[in-house]
């Protein structure tokens, strides 16, 4: 269709604008020898990066007077050179009882993004964002609408999880002290556009203290409206994260027009890569579809979603179906699905063999779509 042929052009990693100033660099940005490079070109000892980094990763320690193994005559030089302030708070909501905590940041150039931290009895995810706004032009997103102001850097990326992390370790959530357990990429932003910088966070957060935070890569999920060619670069990765597909239709007419980039890679396509990367890994994809009412919960959607995840395997369980009751954005065209019309899409799909289950909505009372605390600003 003619309006969406701009959408062709969409490249699968965004560069930056000539001129525009970097991100102040981070430890989290460098490898541990790295860490000890730049120390000794500022011309202070090398031996501290590790020391700084142990601060940063094990102790979850953001003051410096805290740091009473540097000398203090060296301790703020340190500092600046390795852990520099990176983002600021703007707006902190609270829902589910102090569980469900989004936060909006101010980037040092002013760009905004948002992360949030999701403590449950069995475990504490936090949501990031891999860019400040995002180019996909999907147009049930709030983030979308904003369109892309920038990619966001490997150190910016990874600093949403140590405030999560520094948060639930010092007891300020409830339910008592204790650590992250889970990353999912699903914040404001298409990762796989950003992708150098997404890898490092990944290394970082998956790195074993002083050089990262010591997570299982289990534990950390990347999300992707469907970049095929990253989506199998990531399968080559030798890094076992999970994968999550954001598929939203299971047919190319309607799927043009709710995820854009549709255009240049169709539902088979995007979902062989996705199947590829099972294979690669042995980690189970999550298909990830917004439930949209009388857009694309029809019961014969879901056979038809069946029958294109059949087509490329059905030997093992490669797969599993995350229904996404819609986060309605005000004056949207696009709205929730029915509990019926869910309840139906998950039985249509359970009688194929398919595992479904509809994702645990939270914090809808503090804009828990991604990109509206953004966008109020």
């Amino acid at each position: 269709m003619s309006e969406h042929e701009p959408i062709k052009t969409l490249p699968l990693v965004m560069e930056e604008p000539r001129g525009r100033r970097k991100p102040p660099r981070h430890l989290a940005d460098l490898t541990l020898a790295e860490r000890t490079e730049l120390l000794v070109e500022h011309g202070l000892p090398g031996f501290r990066a590790k020391q700084l980094s142990n601060h940063y990763f094990s102790r979850l320690v953001d003051d410096p007077e805290q740091m009473t193994d540097l000398p203090a005559g060296q301790r703020a030089e340190l500092v600046e050179a390795l852990l520099p302030s990176l983002m600021t708070p703007l707006k902190v909501s609270e829902a589910d009882r102090g569980t469900t905590v989004k936060t909006l940041w101010r980037l040092f150039d002013g760009a905004l993004v948002e992360s949030v931290l999701m403590r449950y009895p069995d475990r504490a995810t936090m949501c990031v964002s891999s860019q400040a706004g995002c180019g996909m032009a999907c147009p049930f997103c709030a983030t979308g609408a904003g369109g892309l102001q920038r990619n966001m850097s490997t150190a910016e990326i990874v600093e949403q999880v140590l405030v999560g992390a520094r948060s639930l370790t010092r007891g300020e959530v409830p339910g008592g002290p204790t650590r992250v357990s889970n990353v999912v990429f699903m914040g404001m932003g298409e990762p796989l556009a950003n992708y150098k910088a997404l890898m490092g966070a990944v290394r970082r957060l998956t790195a074993p203290a002083p050089e990262g935070l010591g997570m299982s890569a289990r534990g950390v999920t990347v999300s992707t409206v469907g970049l095929v060619p990253r989506m199998r670069q990531l399968a080559d990765e030798g890094i076992p994260v999970t994968l999550a597909l954001s598929l939203h239709a299971p047919d190319d007419e309607l799927r043009n027009d709710l995820v854009p980039i549709n255009t240049r890679f169709s539902v088979a396509e995007t979902v062989e890569a996705a199947f590829a990367y099972a294979e690669a890994t042995k980690r189970r994809v999550s298909i990830e579809y917004a439930m949209m009412r009388g857009i694309n919960d029809q019961a014969w959607r879901a056979d038809l979603l069946a029958d294109v995840l059949y087509a490329v395997g059905a030997d093992w369980g490669w797969v599993h179906v995350n229904l996404i009751p819609l986060n309605e954005i005000p004056g949207s065209r696009f709205t929730r699905s029915h509990d019926a019309d869910m309840d139906e899409f998950v039985r249509r799909l359970e009688a194929r063999g398919i595992p479904t289950t509809i994702r645990d909505t939270r914090g809808s009372e503090i804009d828990a779509a991604c990109g509206q605390l953004a966008a109020t600003e």
